[in-house]
């Protein structure tokens, strides 16, 4: 069963940017109502997805330099790394198939 992995600075550059695989990193905060209710879709996703795509989460209160780094200014927002590199962003709350879309289009 894969799941999203939380990540936090200290982990970011192994769990993220080293990452063999394309890596969907969710930036979200606990009293966001719209990450709430992305939080299913993105573990629906990376039930779909496992052994392709990895799923990470970083919780923004906890992490507000990465935040600061990727240009975080609302949240949820989705940003989508391959080989270390930002390749897509999706900001704000999306349903499962348009968020699929989005994914295959900028990991492929």
């Amino acid at each position: 069963m894969s799941k999203p992995v939380n990540v936090d600075s200290n982990a970011f550059e192994a769990e993220v940017l080293s990452a063999p695989l394309p890596v969907v990193v969710d930036f979200w905060a606990v009293w966001c109502g719209p990450c709430r209710m992305m939080a299913p879709v993105l573990d629906q996703l990376a039930e779909d997805y496992a052994g392709n795509v990895k799923f990470a989460k970083v919780n923004v209160d906890e992490n507000q330099e990465l935040a600061a780094r990727y240009g975080i200014m609302s949240i949820p927002t989705l940003v989508i790394f391959k080989d270390g590199r930002e390749v897509g962003r999706v900001i704000g709350y999306m349903p499962k198939e348009k968020l699929k879309e989005q994914l295959e289009a900028a990991i492929h």
